[in-house]
Parts: structure tokens; C-alpha cells; sequence
């Protein structure tokens, strides 16, 4: 009898954790619902702070996940990885692995190279699930389409099926500074890293589509920084989720041709602050402060075409990063006491 009992326990323990992996557990479920859809695509086999932001996103209840894109990035990869779109889906099988949630949310490879031109798109199941959710008839909740890479999936989605520009927002994370807005960092690239991953898919959303776009360029991605004590003292000790992502994180330090120093800009974060924690009334990330700019056009070589002429778009400036890696600590704890 007793074996029973113990067996039943270990049952309900267990339905427990997956109903709260599902962001829908006991402690959120009478307060907090679901209110958007995302759809995350990431380069999750380059720089780990997108790992960081994924299982961030994971365990945001507010937030219906449609699917998780692995994009490709540049060519010879990132410190040794393959910087392939397949490389990219295994990192992110490896994290809903550890985190106890495989095949709980659809995972879909992205186009394997960039665009070659601006008319032509690069098919692939990330591009066709964009399209799929976007073109749902049966649901008003909003979706928002996040990327912390490249836009080669989100152009080719929108070159083959324009008509996903009315159905959604797209948060990015990119692009260089604006001038006026910030300076760029000394000796910082004048090809910022994501937009240089695909220019011509820059230029399909930038200087064709009517996507709306909230910006985070690179002088509002760096403020999301977080010191290295910071990530093992509360991230790390924070469960086998924590543990798996710092890990990924300080083997990145090791192999690096020099030393990071201590501290880290956890880049892609922003995708969870912007969309998961909106206010209650009045939805929007309220306290973050934006500028509406027209939108430039993207030249060739990657650089902004500043015009007066463009449709308005958000271009992040200031990030509440207090609120952003507070609630992500605060989220873990959480998790890791639903599995005890």
C-alpha cells in the first residue's frame, strides 16, 4: 500500500512539474494567462545568450510559444560551432532536454544560407511556420514574431506570403546606432553583428515590407549587462537549467581567444522584457523608452540610409534590465522549488 501511495505522489510531483514547464502551473494558473503568442527565432548555436533568453521565454506564463526557430549565422561559426540552422535546433532540443519539455514545443529549422537577392526567398519549415500562425484565422490574440539573429526566416516568410504584415510584430535585435540616438563603442564594427548575418533579408524588411518593427540596436542590447559572479551566484545555483546555460556561457569564456573580462551582455534578453512583461492595463513595456523613427533603408554594405520618408518604427533606447534579469532569477527559483 504504501508503494502505492508513494507511487501516486511521485505521479502527481511529476504532472505537476510538466504542467509548470508548460507555463501553467498551480502558482500562476488562477493569476496569470496566457495574452500573446511568440514565435522565437534565434542563432542558438552561436553566442549562448540566446539560450539565456529562450528558457527565459519558456517559463514566462503570459506567453503562448508557437514555435522556436534555429537560425543559421555566419559561415565558420561562433568559436568552434558549425553556425548551421541544424546546429542551432540541436542546441535548442538540448535545452528543452534538460529542462524535462521534449516535444512539448514545435522546433523548426530555418533557411540554411541568407538571401541572394530581395526577391527571392530561402524556403524552410521556420519560414512556413511564420506564415502558418500568422495567417490563423481562429484567434485575435497578438503574435509577436522575436529574433535575436539574422531575418533571413521573417523576410522569407514575408516574400512568400506578404500579407503576415498585418498579423504580426517583429521585436528584433539589431542594427547599429543611430546617430543622433547613441555613440557607437569605441572601435565598435560599422556592420553590427546581426544585421551583417543577412543584409539582403535586412533590406526585405526594412526597405520593402510594412512589418512593424520594435528595434533594439546595439547600444540598447548592450545594456543588458550582467556580471559573471551575478550569473553563478544566482543563475547558475538556480537549478539544472541555470547550471546548463551558465555552463554553456563560461565554456564560451574558456575557449575565447581573450579574456571576456567579467561581465557579459546577456544581448537577447530584451525579446522576454518587451513582450512577456507588458503592464497589466494599457499593455506595453512601459517602463522601457523608445523613439518612433522613420524607417531608414539598409544599403548594401549594411549601413543605415536615414530617410523622412519611411514608415515609423520603435527603435529602443533605454531597457529596464532591473526588471528584465530579476524576473528570469525569480523564474527559476520558482521552477526549481516546483521540482522538489
Amino acid at each position: 500500500m504504501k508503494h502505492i501511495q508513494r507511487f501516486l505522489i511521485g505521479l502527481i510531483l511529476l504532472q505537476g512539474f510538466y504542467i509548470y514547464s508548460q507555463n501553467n502551473s498551480e502558482y500562476f494558473s488562477e493569476t496569470v494567462k496566457p495574452r500573446i503568442r511568440v514565435i522565437i527565432d534565434n542563432d542558438f548555436g552561436g553566442d549562448p545568450d540566446g539560450l539565456f533568453q529562450l528558457a527565459h521565454h519558456i517559463l514566462s506564463p503570459s506567453v503562448e510559444i508557437k514555435g522556436i526557430i534555429g537560425s543559421q549565422h555566419y559561415k565558420g561559426g561562433f568559436y568552434g560551432s558549425p553556425g548551421t540552422a541544424t546546429y542551432a535546433c540541436d542546441q535548442v532540443n538540448e535545452l528543452l532536454s534538460t529542462m524535462q519539455l521534449t516535444g512539448k514545443i514545435p522546433v523548426f529549422e530555418g533557411g540554411a544560407n541568407g538571401l541572394l537577392d530581395i526577391k527571392t526567398p530561402i524556403p524552410s519549415e521556420g519560414a512556413k511556420a511564420i506564415i502558418k500562425e500568422a495567417m490563423r484565422e481562429d484567434t485575435k490574440m497578438p503574435l509577436y514574431v522575436v529574433c535575436g539573429a539574422g531575418l533571413t526566416n521573417i523576410a522569407s516568410a514575408y516574400l512568400m506570403e506578404p500579407r503576415i504584415a498585418k498579423k504580426i510584430i517583429l521585436v528584433w535585435i539589431g542594427g547599429p546606432e543611430y546617430q543622433g540616438l547613441a555613440i557607437p563603442p569605441p572601435k565598435g564594427q560599422k556592420l553590427e553583428y546581426n544585421l551583417g548575418i543577412d543584409v539582403k533579408a535586412c533590406q526585405v524588411i526594412f526597405n520593402v515590407s510594412d512589418i512593424p518593427i520594435w528595434q533594439v540596436p546595439r547600444d540598447a542590447y548592450r545594456q543588458a549587462l550582467y556580471s559573471y559572479p551575478e550569473l553563478v551566484y544566482k543563475i547558475k545555483s538556480n537549478g539544472i537549467t541555470g547550471k546548463y546555460i551558465v555552463e554553456k556561457l563560461e565554456d564560451l569564456m574558456k575557449r575565447a581567444k581573450r579574456s571576456l573580462g567579467e561581465a557579459y551582455v546577456l544581448g537577447d534578453s530584451p525579446l522576454v522584457l518587451l513582450t512577456a512583461l507588458q503592464t497589466s492595463w494599457e499593455t506595453d513595456p512601459a517602463s522601457c523608452k523608445y523613439v518612433m523613427k522613420s524607417a531608414p533603408g539598409i544599403s548594401d554594405s549594411g549601413l543605415y540610409e536615414e530617410t523622412s520618408e519611411g514608415r515609423k518604427i520603435r527603435v529602443y533606447t533605454n531597457l529596464d534590465t532591473r526588471l528584465m534579469l530579476e524576473d528570469f532569477v525569480a523564474k527559476l527559483a520558482l521552477f526549481k522549488k516546483a521540482k522538489i
